[in-house]
């Protein structure tokens, strides 16, 4: 009998012993990271994101003393990448930079594979992307309101290129401000589409600064406004849109996000990392001469911007009775 009360007792002890421990494969929030951190990009290599990826990337690596692999998932508007780490261990080891289509899909796509705020913890915002509405530079449109002018009187032949269900909702709300009447025309990339409008191929495009403030610099594009609530230094005698006549104010962004359920100490540290990183000045003249400019603010309020945004582009799609078929 006392064998067996002391087998039970050392039981006890053994159970009580592995409850204090951390689950099986589970490490101490504390010393993260302890091993390579992949960051996924559900977008090609050379874009605006992936660069923004490898800039922050690389920094991240060296400040945490660990590897940062960068891999690219493209397809689906991104959906495919989202719904990896949507799936991935909430551990802090897989990471997403989701661009401003986490707040866009949601509004275009009947279903998706993941809910962008209950699947996600917002870590912080990595940049923001100014836009800028073009035409060739042969058009004889001028201004927004010559656009707006042509537009209702040719509504037949007035189009727009898109890359994306981000810039088709951009050009939306633009339309639904002006009431100027334009016909989507998809293109798989958005340097795609804005070469479509330097080929004559369609009448205008809203897009980031990546493709198009190089081919406006250069002539190959004429630009109308930015999109932007403040004129580019680049382009200080280009109106914004709100000046030009169209209650328009739109920025996209990129972000970074960790499942939900990653531990809150790891994303407090990956957090303050992105804040940091943001104010480098080397990073800061790597990616402005591209037309990006980085953000870093706290989850808190990346999490607010991700809400109002959802919210936002959901009364757009409703009011234009946009749907993406998957």
């Amino acid at each position: 009998m006392k064998v067996v009360r002391r087998r039970f007792c050392l039981a006890l002890v053994a159970l009580a012993a592995v409850a204090c421990q951390p689950a099986f494969g589970q490490e101490d929030p504390a010393k993260y990271p302890t091993k390579p951190i992949h960051i996924i990009v559900g977008f090609t290599a050379g874009g605006g994101n992936d660069i923004i990826a490898r800039v922050y990337g690389q920094k991240l690596s060296e400040s945490l003393g660990q590897p940062v692999i960068i891999e690219n998932k493209p397809g689906g508007g991104a959906i495919v990448a989202t719904e990896y780490v949507a799936k991935s261990e909430p551990d802090g080891y897989t990471l997403l930079v989701g661009a401003s289509g986490m707040a866009i899909n949601p509004a275009v796509y009947a279903k998706l594979p993941y809910d962008s705020v209950r699947d996600f913890v917002a870590i912080s915002e990595l940049a923001s992307f100014p836009l800028i509405l073009i035409v060739n530079p042969s058009s004889p449109i001028k201004s927004v309101a010559e656009l707006v002018a042509y537009a209702k009187a040719n509504p037949d032949k007035t189009n727009y290129s898109s890359s994306s269900a981000s810039f088709q909702l951009v050009t939306e709300l633009f339309k639904q401000k002006t009431g100027a009447p334009m016909q989507v025309i998809p293109y798989k990339g958005a340097n795609d589409s804005v070469l479509a409008v330097i080929s004559g191929q369609v009448t205008a495009t809203i897009a980031d600064a990546g493709p198009a403030l190089s081919q406006v610099l250069g002539g190959q594009a004429r630009a109308l406004a930015v999109a932007s609530p403040r004129r580019m230094e680049e382009l200080p005698d280009v109106p914004t849109l709100k000046e030009a006549g169209a209650d328009v104010d739109a920025v996209l962004w990129s972000g970074l996000f960790a499942p939900k359920g990653t531990p809150p100490e790891v994303v407090r540290k990956l957090e303050n990392e992105i804040i940091r990183i943001a104010r480098l000045p080397d990073v800061v003249s790597r990616l402005k001469p591209l037309g990006i400019l980085p953000v870093g603010n706290s989850s808190d309020e990346f999490a607010r911007i991700l809400a109002a945004d959802i919210a936002r582009w959901g009364e757009v799609a409703k009011a234009g009775n946009i749907k993406i078929a998957q």
